[in-house]
């Protein structure tokens, strides 16, 4: 797995859940199509009188979340830029997505406007698995993704309460005891049930 194939999930979805905040600084979602995903970039589009389009412009940051039939999921986050030769993007998009032009027909698609997302952060997590797997990326000019999850310290005595607890099975004996972080939930229960509190969040 890496970043682009991430992506290429998404496009396969096509259909998939896009996040905005509003004026009043609260989360607004939709499905909006992905269009075309190459080079590591996602590009979508739409109108320039809807709710969408002003918080793009206003507020770039944005979430994308997409699930498909085999239980996987991909999440990215990252940034919308407007591309300009509106025209020319439009017109590409309506080539890779002839069932557009049934929505927008004739010279109406000009009133969409091109979207690209280049750069940001991307988390797969394959729920048809077991134990589930996970793994996160970065893609463009994105800084290393922040770390998730849980982390055994040092200050371990060895119990072994949290593997005997976890729902995935996926820490080790050791000295300290081991999280497997591709096969965690990040659900806490060892975190919460540490007598010692020798487990900490990463990326703090």
């Amino acid at each position: 797995m890496n970043a682009q194939k991430c992506l290429d999930i998404l496009r396969g979805i096509k259909d998939v859940a896009f996040a905005t905040v509003n004026d009043e600084g609260k989360p607004e979602v939709r499905i909006i199509d992905v269009m075309i995903v190459e080079k590591e970039k996602l590009y979508f589009c739409t109108g320039r009188g809807k709710d969408f389009y002003r918080q793009l412009l206003e507020h770039p940051d944005i979430a994308v979340t997409g699930l498909n039939k085999e239980f996987q999921m991909v999440r990215l986050s990252g940034k919308a830029e407007k591309l300009a030769d509106q025209k020319k993007w439009i017109d590409r998009i309506f080539e890779e997505n002839p069932v557009m032009n049934g929505v927008y027909p004739g010279e109406s698609r000009y009133i969409l406007e091109p979207f690209c997302i280049e750069s940001g952060e991307l988390e797969f997590f394959d729920l048809g698995k077991s134990p589930i797997y996970r793994e996160s990326f970065v893609f463009g000019e994105e800084k290393p993704a922040k770390q998730k999850g849980f982390l055994i310290t040092d200050a371990c005595i060895g119990c072994g309460k949290c593997m005997r607890g976890c729902p995935q099975q996926c820490i080790t004996q050791g000295t300290p005891f081991q999280i497997n972080q591709e096969n965690c939930l990040h659900c806490g229960l060892c975190f919460e049930n540490c007598p010692v509190q020798a487990i900490v969040r990463r990326g703090l």
